[in-house]
């Protein structure tokens, strides 16, 4: 019995095709054997057959055929709906041929709710003179030199130092270092070792006893007590920039040059950033509501395509980092699995959204022409300063651009 918003689809290779892919797959298992009295894949149709059997080639043979029979069932159904990537497998395999059969999941009806009107209130967006302050003393902080101080190390302070760690005694791996500069307070190393560091000096030499936390990704390590013998060779404070000529020059920023300047522009930096964020939360709320007025069936395939997506996204956002996603695993002490089930309620929520846009886009008539999308691309284009080749590239073709655009003139219809 076929579940709801999923088709099931049976696909036959037999006959002369089906025995050209039996011979491929003799050609490949023959070439692993080693027959008596024959050199490794070399040995006679006849005489493999009598020593394996035609069953050792049904299996190769079916995956063989796998591919051209997903083609044949995709060609066969090109006027549905299919949402998700059908999933597959071999129903019957015999010498006369075999079946596959294919699970299609179909995009689910959707019963439209209201979607105009929402009662959901844009709120506005207000830069106070405190938030300049504390953007422009950030700013401050990053171009920070760090000076070499005689006093003791505060917070705040870089200490430069030498270190050994031990457990019971014995160095352990990754526990040594040269010339590592520390930030105190940044909580980049194990929680206590910075602390313990405060009002040390130049030439200092000292123990540092803690423990490594549960969560701690290295078995060996966890939980466990240990020793860092640290030499400190500097000890070196932040020094902020005056607001002068100099600093306005290393900003780089077209016409600062000025502090009345500068504060103008990180309001407005503010004022950007703070609208994008009220934008993303006024969107959200919409959408909410409109979904909560839809009625819809979401097939699980659609979900676990969208978990995959996201999964690779993290995937990539990790390694810009310098990160690999078996790294991050061992750091947090989770797993892919872990990982997948943070995933699931985000992926839901974005697939019920563009159900509920494309729902919109039907039911309103929004169309595009090519002329508005060879637009939307000559604005992003510039916004992101590339070329619009490479950007159309990105996209995979006029199409998709075209199926965005629909999409936000969806999202205007909702935002009224």
């Amino acid at each position: 019995m076929e579940k709801k918003n999923m088709k099931e689809v049976d696909v036959r290779i037999e006959g002369e095709e089906w025995q050209e892919a039996l011979d491929k797959a003799f050609e490949q298992e023959n070439a692993k054997k080693t027959i008596d009295g024959f050199r490794q894949g070399k040995a006679p149709k006849d005489v493999y057959l009598k020593k394996y059997g035609i069953g050792s080639l049904l299996g190769p043979a079916a995956e063989l055929k796998f591919e051209d029979a997903y083609r044949k069932m995709i060609e066969e159904n090109k006027d549905l709906e299919i949402i998700a990537q059908p999933q597959g497998n071999v129903t019957k395999l015999e010498e006369s041929g075999v079946e596959y059969r294919f699970s299609l999941p179909l995009r689910p009806e959707v019963k439209l709710g209201e979607y105009k009107n929402l009662g959901v209130e844009k709120p506005e967006v207000t830069v106070t003179d405190e938030e300049v302050k504390e953007e422009l003393e950030k700013l401050k902080k990053q171009y920070a030199e760090l000076i070499v101080k005689e006093g003791a190390a505060e917070l705040g302070d870089t200490v430069v130092m030498d270190f050994v760690g031990t457990k019971d005694g014995e160095e352990f791996e990754g526990g040594k270092a040269e010339d590592y500069s520390l930030e105190l307070g940044s909580n980049t190393f194990i929680p206590g070792f910075e602390e313990k560091l405060v009002g040390v000096k130049a030439g200092d030499e000292k123990d540092v006893e803690l423990e490594f936390p549960q969560e701690y990704p290295r078995e060996e390590l966890k939980g466990q007590p240990v020793v860092f013998h640290v030499k400190v060779k500097e000890v070196k404070a932040k020094k902020e920039p005056e607001l002068n000529e100099d600093f306005f020059k290393d900003l780089g920023m077209e016409g600062i040059d000025s502090e009345e300047a500068l504060l103008k522009q990180l309001k407005e930096n503010i004022q950007v950033r703070k609208e994008s964020e009220s934008e993303n939360e006024y969107l959200n709320k919409l959408f909410d509501a409109a979904i909560a007025n839809m009625e819809v069936e979401i097939p699980e395939q659609m979900v676990t395509d969208e978990v995959n997506r996201m999964l690779q996204h993290y995937s990539q956002q990790l390694q810009m980092q310098g990160i690999k996603l078996e790294d991050y695993y061992k750091m947090t002490n989770t797993k892919e699995e872990d990982l997948r089930q943070m995933l699931q309620p985000e992926s839901e929520k974005r697939v019920k959204t563009r159900l509920l846009l494309e729902e919109i886009v039907k039911k309103e008539n929004i169309e595009t022409t090519e002329e508005e999308a060879q637009k939307l691309l000559d604005d992003l284009a510039a916004q992101h300063q590339t070329e619009k080749e490479e950007l159309l590239k990105m996209y995979g073709g006029i199409e998709p651009v075209k199926y965005e655009l629909k999409m936000r003139k969806a999202i205007d219809i909702i935002k009224g």
